[in-house]
């Protein structure tokens, strides 16, 4: 499949006379404006082809989803606006994720780590929709009392995990598929607890939207293993972020490149 293939089959599953689809070819990137809401989304084909090599329709579908509630929420916005009372949660992107809407409005964000940034987003049920500078007075907070309430409501999401184990080295999953997975990684709280059942190096990965990976790494084959697996994710999710790992140190996160076998050298060298 091409790029002009793919948007015709978009266009199969997102009829609607209120859609105009603009290909932008030198970019391959395709726009696609809401007629009545004078507002739309560009859409990067180049990783949704990646994907569909992978996953097939099941691609498609998760795209189509996407565009779908982006638009629905839209619509649901120009109807209702916004209120203090509105459920605000902090989301985790790639430092390279932009830092300004389509319209040119900055989001409201705040730095995290190298590899990362936080935003902040307006849950509307099935989507959330990242709070830029313009929707920061109708909502009626103000920045810092938006973020504190936004970390409040973190850590009152659950954190049920799935374990693994593969060559000695424990691996824990959060996917609840609740657009917030990664965001437990700002869960101070939880990632401590974490690291008083940790019996080797902890490390914390967020490859994507919808995964937090937790690693109680035991040899230098838990390293291996885990970059093939972030690498993975971070290929194959939705709304990738980072395919690089953290040790977890002290309260702190630290690229693992870095750390991760000057700190095995040091506990090394203290057992002798």
């Amino acid at each position: 499949m091409n790029s002009e293939q793919l948007i015709e089959v978009l266009k199969q599953h997102l009829p609607s006379e209120h859609f105009q689809w603009q290909f932008d070819r030198k970019h391959d990137k395709v726009r696609l404006e809401h007629t009545l809401l004078k507002k739309g989304m560009s859409i990067s084909l180049p990783e949704i082809l990646a994907k569909y090599e992978q996953k097939k329709e099941v691609a498609i579908d998760e795209v189509v989803y996407t565009i779908r509630e982006t638009f629905q929420a839209m619509e649901k916005e120009e109807a209702e606006g916004f209120s203090s009372e509105s459920v605000i949660y902090p989301v985790i992107r790639s430092t390279s994720f932009p830092r300004e809407s389509t319209a040119g409005r900055r989001f409201i964000t705040k730095e995290h780590t190298a590899e990362t940034r936080i935003y902040y987003a307006l849950d509307l049920g099935t989507t959330y929709r990242l709070i830029d500078e313009s929707m920061v007075e109708s909502i009626g907070l103000s920045v810092q009392e938006m973020t504190e309430s936004a970390l409040f409501r973190l850590r009152a999401l659950p954190t049920t995990m799935k374990r693994d184990e593969v060559s000695g080295n424990i691996y824990y999953f959060v996917n609840n598929n609740d657009g917030y997975d990664a965001s437990r990684i700002l869960n101070s709280a939880f990632l401590k607890e974490m690291a008083g059942k940790i019996e080797g190096h902890m490390t914390v990965s967020v490859p994507h939207q919808d995964v937090l990976i937790i690693g109680d790494i035991r040899n230098d084959t838990g390293y291996d293993v885990l970059a093939q697996m972030t690498m993975h994710f971070f290929t194959t999710g939705v709304v990738p972020v980072t395919s690089l790992s953290f040790i977890y140190e002290d309260g702190k996160l630290e690229p693992i490149f870095i750390m991760a076998k000057n700190r095995l050298a040091r506990r090394e060298g203290k057992k002798k």
